[in-house]
């Protein structure tokens, strides 16, 4: 049995787990989810029956993580312990990796739904504004190449994979400082690996559609 047991689709948000076991050279085996019949393997792991869902097998008990985020973290802490931050790098991993899935996936979907904020409501909002959001991503990726600094760790990841998504389905704006950071993560070995590998299956999906 593979260390892991990774439940996705490759038109899911698994994309962002998948790179992340690649990164983290982790033997995995993956189990397909059909939207409309989903295994009772996953709903057992995750009552939500949400991907990608990540079953860590342990010795003789298993874990199970969720949420893309936390998902990324674990596999850092367990299989990549160089993909983690250093002492100096840890207040920019937390801070940014939180980031991005609290305010900034907020905001993109928010904006995406088309729902406004009422003037006056931004300190009710978890992300505040789209653009001031927006804006603050823009300044800490402004003059570093990576999110904690010269080094990738695994908030790359997770940001960088917010951000590549942002710039192709134009949820975020195609700003000079995204569109270089996404350029630096998708020239990595292990991102071009992970995703050829998603794309090889929609490309599978849609031809027996």
């Amino acid at each position: 049995m593979a260390d892991y047991t990774f439940f996705t689709n490759p038109m899911s948000r698994g994309q962002i787990v998948r790179w992340a076991l690649h990164e983290a050279n982790a033997d995995y085996e993956t189990e397909l989810v059909d939207w409309t019949n989903k295994p009772q393997g996953l709903l057992d792991a995750n009552p939500m029956g949400k991907v990608p869902t990540l079953v860590h097998h342990h010795g003789d008990h298993t874990h199970v993580i969720t949420e893309a985020a936390a998902i990324c973290a674990y596999i850092a802490e367990v299989s990549a312990p160089d993909l983690l931050p250093s002492d100096e790098e840890r207040a920019s991993y937390l801070r940014w990796m939180f980031f991005a899935a609290g305010p900034l996936e907020q905001a993109i979907i928010a904006k995406s739904m088309g729902w406004d904020v009422p003037d006056g409501k931004e300190a009710m909002a978890g992300f505040g504004t789209y653009e001031r959001t927006v804006e603050t991503l823009i300044s800490v990726l402004s003059g570093r190449d990576f999110i904690c600094g010269d080094r990738f760790t695994m908030a790359d990841v997770y940001v960088g994979s917010q951000v590549d998504w942002g710039l192709m389905f134009q949820s975020l704006p195609d700003d000079p400082v995204f569109k270089a950071y996404a350029e630096r993560l998708r020239q990595r070995p292990k991102y071009k690996e992970a995703k050829g590998i998603d794309m090889a299956l929609i490309a599978e999906a849609e031809s027996n559609g």
